[in-house]
């Protein structure tokens, strides 16, 4: 039996390796090169877009948890993350490059896998799993639309510029990690008020790349504002966000700052790194002119810009049950963060799931709905709960999950309500067994 897999993002990357490892034959369909996105850059398969970080990988913290679910469900992407992993203190970043490379080989060199380099227009009438992703072609969302018989919704992604870190003024610039909890992993742009007042000015007057017609009335996520959404909502917002200064002290002066642009390693080799929550969609020029405004940055060479892009969801509580199974056919399951699972490590847990659910739908065996008291199972039913009103993409967090008691002394410790919470998913997991 042979199984469709639309678009060899992280979803559907998962999805194919979880099948294939299954004994079934997939014909996983990327139509990069042919048909580009505007937000990738390269033709390889789980090729990271926007950031090179996969979030925390302590258990105590929703993504990390979510990390550590995967392993136990036999995860292959999180491990090949691990292999090709960078510094980046208690988070999982990856060299992105080794990353994506490392997974086409993968892909390539499994004779069970037929990875076909173009286009889908039609949804297959064969066992089908589509993970075409956020930035899916509009000749397949006019198929899928057509499928759902429901209107899309939308929300943009922008990217953060990266930049060469010998051009980084080290006299200024320093190495440190908040709180220098693990390695001193970060580059540190400290300010002063004045610099950050002008970075400021900067900032909230530079030009912006206008939307296309067809962009007008989208939404950000939350969690992914332009830096200069961010700004624009108070002069202290980026203070107190991506530009917080607190644990952040430079030891060769022990002063304490203003304002700390931070910068993380994109690369295993250490000559690129991104800057930390500087998501952006203004003009190129202007991203210049602000990056060189930055002490430290005042000489830095820029190799790749910001840029925004819009993103398509489906409406999933209308659609989807918790198996990612669609409700009114059997045989078709959607996977990624065109379910509306935010992140990088939400996309590859959500391809998981959806492999290992066709594998047992093909061998006429019960679908796994994992239970809610797992970050995956809690994210699963979230996205799918058909009393959602006013749908909006979700990423991991305890928010979701059902709470744990704790002793009246101890319900603000976060870190206890963290390890409670991961202990109590982790037992769930291990009394589930998932055939091969």
């Amino acid at each position: 039996m042979e199984v469709n897999i639309i678009g060899a993002g992280l979803a559907g990357s998962e999805a194919a390796l979880q099948l294939a490892k299954r004994g079934f034959k997939v014909n996983l369909f990327e139509m990069r090169p042919n048909v580009q996105t505007g937000a990738h850059t390269t033709q390889d398969c789980a090729e990271f877009v926007c950031s090179n970080s996969l979030g925390s990988y302590d258990i105590t913290n929703g993504s990390g948890l979510l990390k550590h679910e995967m392993e136990v469900l036999g995860g292959e992407l999180i491990e090949i993350a691990k292999e090709c992993s960078v510094p980046a203190g208690n988070a999982l970043a990856i060299d992105r490059h080794k990353f994506s490379g490392t997974v086409t080989e993968k892909i390539k060199q499994n004779l069970n896998i037929n990875l076909i380099r173009e286009e889908v227009t039609q949804i297959p009438d064969t066992p089908t799993i589509i993970a075409s992703g956020p930035l899916t072609s509009s000749k397949f969302t006019e198929a899928i639309k057509e499928f759902t018989k429901s209107e899309y919704l939308h929300f943009f992604d922008a990217i953060a510029p990266i930049v060469e870190v010998d051009s980084i003024n080290f006299d200024i610039a320093f190495w440190a990690s908040r709180y220098d909890k693990g390695e001193a992993s970060y580059i540190n742009c400290p300010m002063n008020k004045e610099q950050y007042d002008k970075f400021y000015d900067i900032l909230t007057n530079a030009p912006k790349i206008e939307q296309h017609d067809f962009e007008k009335g989208a939404k950000f996520f939350e969690s992914c504002l332009p830096v200069e959404v961010l700004a624009a909502r108070g002069v202290d917002t980026l203070r107190f966000g991506p530009m917080k200064p607190v644990g952040l002290i430079d030891k060769r002066t022990g002063e304490k700052n203003y304002a700390v642009v931070q910068l993380r390693q994109d690369n295993s080799a250490k000559t690129l790194f991104n800057l930390v929550g500087f998501q952006t969609n203004l003009k190129w020029g202007a991203q210049k002119e602000l990056l060189q405004s930055i002490p430290g940055l005042e000489n830095v060479n820029i190799v790749r810009y910001g840029v925004m892009h819009r993103n398509t969801f489906i409406n999933s509580p209308k659609l989807l049950n918790p198996t990612l199974q669609t409700r009114n056919r059997k045989d078709l399951f959607f996977a990624g963060q065109i379910t509306g699972t935010e992140g990088y490590t939400e996309s590859i847990a959500s391809g998981l799931l959806a492999g290992i659910n066709m594998a047992n739908f093909l061998n006429n065996e019960q679908l796994i709905e994992l239970p809610q008291q797992t970050m995956l199972g809690a994210l699963m039913y979230y996205i799918t709960n058909p009393e959602h009103t006013n749908f909006q993409p979700i990423n991991s967090n305890w928010g979701i999950m059902p709470p744990v008691e704790l002793p009246k002394k101890e319900r603000k410790n976060k870190k206890l309500k963290g390890e409670l919470m991961a202990k109590r998913s982790l037992d769930v997991l291990k009394e589930i067994i998932l055939p091969l």
